[in-house]
């Protein structure tokens, strides 16, 4: 596709999308034909946005594709992780427009700094997306920003030790090679808590007064399951990238994490590279599903904006299949869109196919909801404990409990 093309394409794309805007946010307008109007926007992305030169891309191709605007860019360095706190100081001082992950969608919509999309634009990111990535922009039944990429973890191994079947059960694995994960990360360790038949806030992860169920004996069966691998040495703990240097010096077979991760473990592995969903782990003698927690990084405008309708429109591009695309060439950012994950690139790509799978097939949506702030510190701790052996298979139970009441104290 020659560039004009391309530019018809993403304006195509955009219209398609309409206005990110709810209903009565018109913003400001255009000045008019034979004119353009004066537009300063300030746009927040991650350092490596920037340094490959993807914003700037965008930027110029959104010039192009809208002549009605004169548009002077701000571009400022803040990471999708940082964005739910930093706007919140000050949300009238915040970007225009800004890449966010989706955990903090709840702490966004409270301070309102997150502009709700159109109805247009949500049933346009229906059609584009999965629902498992439409459910993490979405806030009390309303959408908010255009999913853009995954955000999850699964599994990657040495296919010289472990067959394809090997890999389906962890049991398996621990029994036939090393197995690194991070007991003491509370973003890995739910996994095998959710394949015990444990939930966290309800069903769906929104229901704030259901609190954690992670206790009783099944989640009595996990902890003793994981004292016990532990101190036998077949779960060896993933912290401060010991799995990943394990991959590469041998001492490991089998590491937990992300697409972020996968030129190093190409790296690490070579030609015995290999990725996959969540394998089953058999606890007390039933074979259940291991299940990461599951989200999305995505892009908003901020309705505080003093040009919200052309904020809008452009983080409505940056989610567009072209930017997508580009995204993914330049960064590797793997993307959301359906059709995109058919293209011969992505298909080919280990790791985008594993977090596609694991979406998919292993994960459960990240609760978004404020009353997660709550779990992160007492599950970190919980692991920590695990991992020095403070929990230990005879008080398996106690510890258990302690730790889910931490979880749901008020």
């Amino acid at each position: 596709m020659n560039n004009s093309k391309k530019i018809l394409a993403i304006a195509a794309s955009v219209a398609m999308l309409g206005s990110l805007a709810a209903c009565g946010n018109s913003g400001s307008s255009s000045s008019g034909s034979g004119s353009s109007e004066d537009v300063k926007l300030l746009v927040w992305t991650p350092q490596e946005d920037q340094k490959a030169g993807w914003i700037q891309d965008q930027e110029k191709a959104f010039e192009k594709a809208h002549p009605e605007y004169k548009i002077t860019w701000t571009n400022k360095v803040v990471s999708e992780g940082d964005t739910g706190t930093t706007v919140k100081k000050d949300p009238a001082a915040a970007a225009d427009v800004y890449l966010f992950a989706n955990d903090q969608l709840g702490m966004l919509v409270e301070a309102n700094a997150i502009g709700e999309l159109s109805d247009s634009a949500a049933e346009q990111v229906k059609a584009d997306n999965d629902e498992a990535m439409v459910q993490s922009v979405t806030n009390d039944g309303k959408l908010y920003g255009v999913p853009f990429t995954g955000n999850t973890w699964f599994m990657y191994y040495n296919k010289s030790k472990l067959s394809d079947a090997d890999v389906k059960n962890f049991n398996t694995m621990m029994d036939k090679a090393k197995v690194s994960f991070s007991i003491d990360n509370s973003w890995y360790l739910p996994a095998f808590y959710y394949a015990n038949g444990g939930t966290l806030y309800g069903p769906d992860g929104t229901d704030a007064s259901a609190g954690a169920q992670f206790g009783g004996e099944q989640g009595a069966a996990v902890t003793k399951f994981l004292a016990e691998n532990i101190a036998a040495g077949k779960i060896i703990d993933d912290v401060d990238g010991s799995g990943l240097a394990g991959l590469g010096n041998g001492s490991v077979d089998v590491i937990f994490s992300g697409t972020w991760d996968a030129e190093n473990v190409k790296k690490a592995l070579g030609d015995n590279y290999a990725a996959a969903q969540l394998p089953t782990v058999t606890i007390d003698g039933k074979e259940q599903q291991m299940k990461s927690f599951a989200g999305s990084k995505a892009v908003a405008y901020n309705p505080n904006s003093k040009f919200q309708k052309v904020a809008a429109q452009f983080a409505a591009f940056l989610g567009s299949e072209e930017a997508q695309l580009a995204h993914y060439e330049k960064r590797g950012v793997v993307p959301t869109i359906k059709s995109l994950l058919d293209n011969d690139k992505v298909k080919n790509d280990i790791a985008a196919q594993a977090q596609a799978a694991t979406i998919a097939n292993t994960a459960v949506l990240q609760p978004t909801i404020t009353e997660m702030s709550n779990f992160w510190d007492p599950t970190q701790a919980f692991g920590k404990a695990l991992v020095q052996k403070d929990v230990t298979p005879d008080n398996a139970a106690e510890k258990t409990e302690a730790w889910v009441a931490q979880l749901n104290k008020q």
